[in-house]
């Protein structure tokens, strides 16, 4: 009776926590396969208890279900390569795996894997299953199959440097070899060993170990359950022991025995809840030096991805929980795990927890002053790259003061031997004057461009129909195409001329690129902003270009001067706008310029 017993309680067990870890499949890698896994351990409960329950005529159905245990140990293999992050590489293997459970599992269908016999030794179970050769093998395979999941996870725990990963995966593996012992018992019968199934009795503590050893490192909620049931199992036992010293009483009454016992639990409710906190939730208290430590591991980050990777495996490390730490991120962030989300408001820098509802106070307050600690170093970080832009744009514009003057003066004293030029080449033959004058333009062309990108100048930003602007620049070159997005008024905030000025560079950049014979100009509204799309189907930007395609004096042209594209990255920052190299097949190059959005 025992053994029914404790083998309905398994069951119930299995089913609930397999639904438990369907709940929180988002926070562990794996967690659906291991719900499968859960369902097969119910499914082989129930076929070994089967015939206990509904007599001999159950035992064909009861033999076919246990005959899922090799396709069960198969998604147990599956669960430990996602788990351990090695599904890319043995992916085929995994798919070996399943094909040999399913062809085994077919086996055991077609020729029954065993019989139900009375086994003396199991004393109050009436049917046990015995394997003949075709459950001998289906066993094999569920053998080797677990076998090689375990190696993964024992290969996995060898090899990681993470104390938290580690701790995860010996919990994982010790569990798996406490089912196991479990397991064994019913082989005893299978090889005639005339002993109780004592191991069995242990059952209902294999799914628990299993699913907590899961997430106890992944969601709170898991922590809280072990907490309380540890607090809970310490205060039991405390009574127990209680109870002897109400011998000493000079009054024999249950009623005041009973009240003894109570104030002993009562009286040690506190510590031993306490005590239960530090061996689940370890690390719950900060010092001045932990805090330091912090401040000055956060202090070395020089971005807000390595700020938010720092933080995480810092506060990760110390409360001996997977955290996910969100700094200056835009939207509302969801995510499985706890969290702490770091971003400015208008009265400054503050970070939010998101998640911790089940941590106890003492992990609470931990994180509360982590996350102190992180919102002092968000602000500093953005002071940071304040300094270093404002820094940036004063090196810029000293740069570009330096090279005004030089343009100026360059601009200046090449306009009198230009001039002259132009003047000792009149009575020469009109091949010669074309080609003189091309270059005196094109050098003319330069001076200009290059006192245009000097200069400091201004945007002053009104409605603009950019239908109109492009059709308009677009007038004189009939091998320019405008696109559906350009049939209607489609209106943006630029300044008329500097958007002239940008939409005539980039068509003269994408006509004059080799091998160019169509051109399109397209747009799109996304939301607040309007993206405007100059395309050709040249020969496309080179790979070493890219990187710097919009510095001065870098083209894709030979005949270019090189600050078409640098003076239209100028135009877009003043607009607070961008201009990026796109990909849009089938064109092989492809600008686009992206404008706020006029309010209708």
């Amino acid at each position: 009776m025992a053994l029914h017993i404790v083998l309905a309680l398994s069951l119930v067990e299995t089913l609930v926590l397999a639904g438990v870890l369907l709940h929180w499949a988002k926070a562990v890698p794996g967690a659906r396969l291991l719900t499968v896994f859960l369902l097969g351990v119910a499914a082989w409960i129930v076929s070994n208890e089967l015939p206990n329950w509904l007599g001999p005529t159950a035992i064909p159905c009861a033999l076919r279900l246990g005959a899922t245990i090799p396709l069960t140990s198969a998604a147990f293999l599956h669960f430990c390569v996602r788990f351990c992050g090695l599904e890319p590489r043995v992916g085929r293997a995994v798919q070996l795996a399943y094909g040999a459970a399913i062809a085994v599992m077919l086996l055991t269908w077609i020729v029954l894997p065993g019989e139900f016999i009375h086994f003396p030794p199991f004393t109050g179970v009436e049917w046990v299953v015995v394997p003949n050769w075709a459950g001998w093998t289906a066993s094999m395979v569920w053998a080797l199959l677990a076998a090689a999941g375990v190696a993964i996870l024992l290969h996995r725990l060898w090899r990681t440097d993470d104390a938290r990963e580690r701790r995860q995966l010996a919990a994982v593996a010790v569990s798996c070899g406490w089912g196991l012992v479990c397991a064994s018992g019913y082989g005893f019968a299978a090889l005639g060993i005339p002993w109780y199934p004592w191991q069995v009795l242990a059952m209902p503590a294999y799914p628990v170990i299993l699913v907590y050893g899961i997430l106890r490192y992944q969601v709170f909620v898991a922590n809280a359950w072990a907490r309380r049931a540890l607090a809970w199992t310490l205060l039991v036992g405390l009574g127990l022991l209680s109870v002897p010293l109400t011998l000493l009483l000079p009054l024999d009454s249950r009623w005041l025995s009973g009240t003894a016992v109570a104030v002993v639990c009562l009286a040690l409710n506190g510590p031993v809840r306490r005590f239960a906190e530090r061996i689940v939730y370890p690390g719950g208290t900060a010092s001045a030096a932990d805090l330091q430590g912090w401040r000055d591991a956060l202090a070395k980050t020089v971005t807000w991805s390595a700020l938010e990777a720092e933080a995480a495996e810092l506060l990760s490390k110390r409360v001996g929980l997977r955290i996910d730490v969100r700094v200056a991120t835009d939207g509302d962030p969801v995510s499985a795990m706890p969290m702490l989300v770091c971003r400015e408001s208008s009265s400054g820098w503050a970070t939010e927890l998101r998640g911790w509802d089940s941590a106890p106070p003492g992990s609470r307050r931990l994180a509360e002053l982590f996350a102190e600690v992180l919102t002092e170093t968000a602000g500093r970080l953005q002071q940071a790259a304040l300094a270093e832009q404002r820094e940036r744009e004063r090196q810029l514009q000293a740069r570009l003061a330096e090279l005004g003057a030089l343009a100026a003066s360059v601009a200046h004293d090449l306009r009198n031997p230009l001039n002259i030029i132009a003047m000792a080449v009149a009575t020469t033959p009109p091949d010669v004057r074309r080609e003189v004058g091309d270059q005196v333009g094109r050098i003319s062309h330069l001076a200009e461009d290059l006192l245009d990108y000097a200069k400091p100048w201004q945007v002053r930003p009104v409605t603009v129909d950019a239908a109109l602007q492009v059709r308009e620049a677009a007038r004189r070159a009939p091998e320019v195409e405008i696109g559906s997005g350009l049939a209607h008024a489609l209106p943006l905030q630029a300044d008329p001329l500097r958007f002239a000025q940008a939409i005539g560079n980039l068509l003269s950049n994408a006509r004059a690129a080799p091998g160019v014979r169509r051109v399109l100009v397209d747009a799109e509204r996304d939301g607040a902003q309007v993206h405007l799309h100059v395309c050709d189907d040249g020969a496309g930007v080179p790979a070493d270009l890219r990187e710097r395609l919009f510095e001065p004096f870098a083209s894709r042209s030979p005949a270019g001067t090189g600050l078409g594209l640098a003076i239209v990255a100028r135009i877009m920052a003043a607009h607070g706008g961008s201009v990026r190299l796109n990909e849009r097949p089938p064109w092989n190059t492809c600008f686009t310029l992206s404008f706020p959005a006029a309010t209708p």
